[in-house]
């Protein structure tokens, strides 16, 4: 099977801050959607059940790419807002961090 470039993975928000953290990306900051981009994220969604929401974006280098963003001074300030928001961590070295999705299908 042919592999997309495409990166998911799930999260569950705590109950007290759904409506903040659904806000919030409803109307993101601009300075971070650029930041995104110039890391090479693209087709970046973002899908909601409940308090479980579903991630998904098209990267070349995802390393590279969360390393430009661990970096990015307004990404480490909607961080440290956002951080408190999930269940688990945005700490890449942290073993509760994001766990990528595998990806069983995909059709070009």
């Amino acid at each position: 099977m042919n592999k997309s470039n495409k990166y998911a993975w799930t999260w569950r928000i705590k109950e007290e801050y759904l409506d903040e953290y659904v806000r919030m990306h409803e109307n993101p900051w601009p300075e971070v959607l650029e930041e995104h981009k110039k890391a090479g994220i693209r087709n970046y969604s973002i899908f909601q059940n409940g308090n479980q929401f579903f991630y998904c974006f098209e990267c070349d280098d995802v390393k590279a790419a969360f390393d430009y963003l661990s970096k990015s001074e307004i990404c480490q300030k909607w961080n440290s807002i956002t951080s408190k928001m999930v269940e688990g961590s945005f700490d890449l070295s942290d073993e509760n961090t994001i766990r990528p999705l595998k990806e069983i299908f995909y059709l070009e």
